[in-house]
């Protein structure tokens, strides 16, 4: 890929965590230039001193979407601003990069991928996982498991502090199990390749800290068409256990592959957002037994020490978004795998809300 002789200039929206990774990335891997960054808070202002300075600033995003005329907009703002950012980019010819979910709502999800489209321009979503050399190998590894597949999947935060108000401002407009589940549900798919039929989930109010209609702690389920099925538990908030919060695992008529991340899902890691997309180990184990049922094959160990970090991971999703962009990616797989997960994760939502088994 040939980077171009005038870099991409982008606008940074929002400026937490995932905002300032994506924004470290730009000022990192060359083709892109921060043309202005937009928060309604201090965080900018913050941004701004860690990134060397000099950036404009702004606290009204069409302000500085009309002002900067950039070339593309990063949208890591809350999840009930996503929709109306990214058609106000898309209307003014940008491509855009959102951090998941991509709207909170799945019309909403529609209409921001309609708009993609409408305008011809760039829409990725930033499903992280899916840049990540071991999670592509944990996938590749539960496809060779046969069918059907059982996927077992949490991650649960003891948040506090910083998270907490973090997760208090999500839970203001979407529970845990759509805004963090939308990653898993995605896996699940990938690993699957299946249409998914049926969902069910349950969820608890454990804080008075959060509106009366949510729910910080939920689990669901999800049937699939060829007979695989699988959970997904998330928790958030100070109350939350930090017993088996990090599970990843996958069993199949042939075996079982688990993520076995000892120092990452130690106590005390759970709100540590390096620390969600650490694998260090893939345990592999196979079913087949000999004449007298001992096992064939001893468990082997895939070796994740030399993983990439969180920023690298950010790095990558740029590098793609930047591909998409020169190379004119069709990604509408992309999209629609966007809006598929969310639907999925809203009708999770739909079961925990209403007490029955919500059908796809």
């Amino acid at each position: 890929m040939s980077i171009p002789n005038q870099p991409l200039r982008v606008l940074v929206v929002g400026c937490g965590n995932m905002g300032a990774s994506h924004a470290i990335a730009y000022t990192t891997i060359g083709g892109f230039e921060i043309c202005g960054i937009v928060s309604t808070g201090n965080s900018k202002v913050v941004l701004n001193e860690r990134l060397g300075g000099g950036y404009s600033l702004y606290d009204d995003y069409a302000k500085a979407l009309a002002e900067t005329k950039p070339d593309a907009v990063c949208i890591s703002t809350y999840p009930d601003t996503h929709e109306k950012f990214a058609i106000m980019a898309f209307e003014q010819g940008c491509h855009v990069f959102m951090e998941k979910p991509i709207a909170d709502t799945v019309e909403g999800a529609r209409n921001v991928m309609a708009a993609a489209q409408k305008a011809d321009k760039k829409l990725v979503v930033g499903y992280i996982l899916r840049h990540h050399p071991s999670w592509e190998k944990f996938v590749e590894i539960a496809q060779g498991l046969g069918k059907p597949l059982v996927m077992r999947m949490n991650l649960n935060q003891q948040s506090h502090g910083t998270m907490w108000t973090v997760h208090r401002n999500l839970m203001k407009s979407l529970s845990p199990i759509v805004d963090c589940g939308v990653h898993y549900i995605d896996v699940m798919c990938q690993m699957t390749r299946s249409k998914p039929l049926q969902v069910n989930a349950i969820g608890a109010r454990l804080t008075n800290d959060i509106p009366a209609g949510n729910y910080n702690y939920g689990q669901l389920q999800i049937r699939f068409e060829d007979g695989s099925v699988g959970w997904y538990e998330a928790g958030w908030g100070p109350m939350m256990s930090e017993t088996a919060f990090f599970v990843k695992d996958v069993i199949g008529p042939d075996g079982c592959v688990s993520i076995v991340a000892k120092n990452a899902g130690a106590a005390g890691k759970s709100d540590n957002v390096d620390s969600h997309t650490k694998t260090e180990s893939l345990r592999v184990h196979k079913a087949a037994l000999d004449a007298n049922d001992q096992f064939v094959e001893t468990d082997t160990w895939i070796d994740m020490q030399d993983e990439p970090d969180h920023q690298e991971l950010c790095n990558r999703e740029q590098r793609y978004f930047q591909k998409a962009i020169l190379e004119n990616l069709d990604l509408t797989d992309h999209m629609q795998d966007a809006v598929n997960s969310l639907q999925i994760a809203f009708a999770c939502d739909e079961s925990v809300r209403t007490g029955q088994p919500v059908m796809l």
